[in-house]
């Protein structure tokens, strides 16, 4: 049998794209193992769809300051060593790599032992641990098409971003039961990715009685962050869904999102008219903003940026967004679809038969 390793951890948008590959890898043969932290996020999310997970030691790679800067390079040591000593046991015939900084020690091991690497980079630019692990790399999958010229030729493959397959069979009815919605006015879903968007949240709230005079809103906030003294008809709030979200995206009429890779390329596929909220630059490598922008370039999205939010701003940009609703759903359902599990899972069997 065939034997893969996959890796990527530190939000969901690390994992996801990996466990939508499963099925396809198994019904091409595959064995899978799952390598990511000892108790990252990821661990759960891996276990939770029936694979076996493989914890290894590992720090973060920071772009500041950090007094943790001087220990965590011997904790991504300690995880290299781990994930060599996994890879001389179980050789797998090659790994495949999502990003997050546990990739790294991952992707070094294999090299060692001459396993060939398939890199994914889901945003517009590599973060540092693709950075990092492309000299390593046989081929670097990519999601959108300004990306290729930022990398090898020789390297880059226009795939994008693999999407859970059941987030395309949501039932709406099952949906508006488990929220105790009415059908006489349109849904709102706000997303802030798996570790939720804290400013997202403050200002959508800020809008709720003006919003739930038009809308139903479903609120994913992120762990720890519902906030339990709002009670109001039509507002429904959960720290993270998993089992539910494709019955709450199929009953979504518009959707307020951040703007992981991730995340917006699931909004892509279900042709959800969107209003992306990227992560500002102050807190982050400005990468949501370029995803973003691309989106809003294609007719996808609109975009308004954490620094122009404003009540006013956000509550005409929801009503616009609803209003111009048809016109971001032509615009996706008439996007080019590449059929990204396939075409990954193809690459990696050229990679093993090369």
């Amino acid at each position: 049998m065939k034997k893969i390793v996959l890796t990527g951890g530190g939000t969901a948008g690390h994992v996801t794209p990996n466990i939508a590959l499963v099925p396809k890898l198994k019904e091409s043969g595959f064995e899978i193992k799952y390598i990511g932290t000892y108790n990252g996020m990821e661990k759960q999310l891996v276990e939770d769809a029936g694979l076996d997970y493989i914890g290894i030691s590992s720090g973060k790679l920071r772009r500041y300051f950090s007094w943790k800067n001087f220990s965590d390079p011997f904790r991504v040591l300690k995880g290299y060593f781990e994930a060599k000593k996994f890879m001389k046991k179980y050789k797998p015939d090659v790994v495949f790599s999502k990003g997050g900084f546990v990739t790294v020690p991952v992707v070094y091991a294999a090299s060692k032992y001459k396993i060939p690497v398939i890199i994914h980079e889901s945003d517009m630019t590599p973060g540092l641990a693709n950075k990092l692990c492309l000299p390593s790399a046989a081929k670097v999958c990519c999601n959108f098409p300004e990306t290729v010229n930022n990398l090898p030729k020789d390297k880059a493959v226009l795939t994008g971003t693999p999407i859970r397959q059941e987030l395309l069979h949501g039932n709406k009815e099952h949906a508006r039961a488990y929220c105790g919605f009415t059908s006489d006015k349109p849904v709102l879903l706000v997303i802030g990715g798996s570790l939720g968007a804290a400013s997202v949240n403050e200002n959508v709230r800020k809008i709720l009685p003006e919003l739930l005079k038009e809308f139903q809103v479903i609120h994913i906030c992120g762990k720890g962050k519902t906030d339990e003294s709002i009670q109001l008809t039509g507002y429904v709030q959960y720290e993270y869904v998993q089992e539910q979200l494709p019955d709450m995206f199929a009953l979504a009429d518009v959707v307020i999102s951040r703007a992981g890779a991730n995340a917006i390329c699931e909004l892509a596929a279900l042709s959800k008219p969107n209003l992306l909220i990227p992560l500002s630059a102050k807190a982050s490598r400005g990468d949501q903003i370029l995803n973003a922008r691309s989106f809003e370039r294609q007719g996808y999205s609109m975009v308004l940026e954490e620094e122009e939010i404003t009540e006013a701003s956000l509550l005409e940009a929801i009503r616009k967004l609803y209003q111009e609703r048809n016109k971001y759903i032509a615009a996706m359902s008439a996007g080019k679809n590449l059929n990204s599990i396939q075409h990954i899972v193809n690459l990696i069997e050229e990679c093993i038969h090369s």
